[in-house]
């Protein structure tokens, strides 16, 4: 769901829809792994969006 709305973010900013796309990873790949033991620290540090700016 949130790469869903960054991508409709960055969308509504003008950027063309062909030209975004968006992956979420969810829990598969977190940032940090910290099983159930995670503070609010580190959810916030996994609940991410990324870019990588290609030119």
């Amino acid at each position: 769901k949130r790469a869903k709305a960054t991508v409709q973010y960055v969308i509504s900013k003008g950027i063309a829809a062909k030209r975004i796309t968006g992956k979420g990873y969810g829990k598969t790949e977190p940032k940090v792994d910290c099983k159930d033991t995670c503070t609010d620290e580190q959810h916030a540090q996994n609940r991410r969006s990324e870019f990588l700016i290609v030119k």
